[in-house]
């Protein structure tokens, strides 16, 4: 079993935008070849099935694969890259960063540029660069050399280009695509964990594809298992940082996973939420809980899936997620493990049933 640091540096410095996952696919099926049932739905989306001594109730673990990044749209005569987004980007993060161009003849570094401030209009400068207006440098002389040398063309996958480092705090970490390779990191653990113990449950531990531009891998994995309940695990957006408002946080790093209450896209079940709660305290886990206003995740898909899923969202905050890094604390992802590990061990046949009760 890889420690959590490696385990997290090799899923974050592996590339998987929407539609192009295999490497974190790759990166599963070596994690869990041992303990693990693989199958596959028709979208790339990879199930690992942990028998636990009972067939049901079906545990479904969601962690999406897919990363935020960029697809070429078209190079210009100049052998510059135009570009679109894969996922949420806001621009002011985005310009003087560094990616990576997936293609055939191998990775090609850039740098994302735009018009220099020094020729920008006054009234310029105080606005957020459309990406229409950015483009890629590749280095390179014209189009025919982008093309034909480096092997640039529409449709080529895009990555951030950040390493995984330590901070100055070995317990705080930074990469990128910590949402969602957290969740991914953390089903896996989870198996791994209770790989040789006896389960009232079977576990399916899936790493979703496309989530990021829609949650379609969670679609189709959901209506292969059909579960009876479904945790979600991502990789939640800290609100800890300069501009937010102190008493208002519900993501704090360093204070334990957040538990979803609620967010647009899905409302949780009440008993599911209550068994998780008192799970966390029973067990003396930190967690915090939050309410959020904005953003979802698979769990808009599972929820709703033929007569519903009980379904809820565990995510230990992380900050600067949609952007090319993100900051984690190793403390909030240890808490995360501790109780996905408890309550697969209580999801038994009666608890599971007592959620759909009304």
């Amino acid at each position: 079993m890889n420690t959590v640091k490696d385990l997290l540096a090799r899923l974050s410095t592996a590339s998987g935008t929407p539609g192009n996952e295999g490497e974190i696919r790759t990166i599963i099926r070596e994690e869990l070849a041992e303990v693990a049932e693989f199958s596959y739905d028709h979208t790339g989306s990879i199930i690992c099935r942990k028998h636990g001594g009972k067939e049901t109730p079906k545990i479904m673990l969601a962690g999406h694969t897919d990363e935020i990044g960029f697809i070429v749209r078209l190079i210009t005569d100049d052998g510059f890259i135009k570009f679109h987004n894969l996922g949420g980007w806001w621009g002011h993060t985005m310009l003087a960063q560094r990616v990576v161009i997936k293609t055939t003849k191998g990775d090609v570094p850039g740098i994302i540029g735009a018009k220099p401030v020094h020729y920008l209009r006054p009234e310029e400068r105080n606005t957020i660069m459309d990406i229409k207006d950015m483009h890629i440098d590749v280095g390179a002389k014209d189009k025919q050399e982008a093309m034909d040398g480096f092997g640039i063309f529409p449709g080529n996958h895009i990555v951030p280009y950040t390493p995984f480092m330590e901070m100055k705090n070995p317990r705080l970490i930074s990469g990128k695509a910590f949402d969602d390779r957290v969740g991914v990191a953390l089903f896996i653990h989870a198996i791994q964990h209770l790989a040789h113990t006896d389960l009232p449950n079977t576990v399916y531990g899936v790493g979703t594809v496309q989530e990021e531009i829609g949650s379609r891998g969670a679609e189709t994995a959901v209506d292969l298992i059909n579960p009876d309940v479904a945790i979600i695990l991502e990789g939640s957006p800290a609100d800890d940082t300069p501009g937010f408002v102190k008493a208002e946080s519900q993501g704090i790093v360093g204070q334990g996973p957040q538990i979803r209450l609620f967010d647009p896209t899905m409302i949780p079940n009440t008993d599911l939420v209550h068994f998780v709660l008192e799970t966390a305290r029973a067990s003396h886990i930190p967690h915090q809980v939050a309410v959020r206003i904005s953003g979802g995740t698979d769990g808009r898909q599972i929820h709703v899936h033929q007569r519903g899923v009980p379904t809820i969202v565990i995510a230990p905050p992380v900050r600067y997620i949609h952007g090319h890094v993100g900051l984690l604390h190793l403390d909030d992802y240890e808490h995360t493990l501790q109780l996905l590990v408890e309550l697969l061990q209580r999801l038994d046949t009666a608890i599971v049933a007592s959620f759909t009760k009304f």
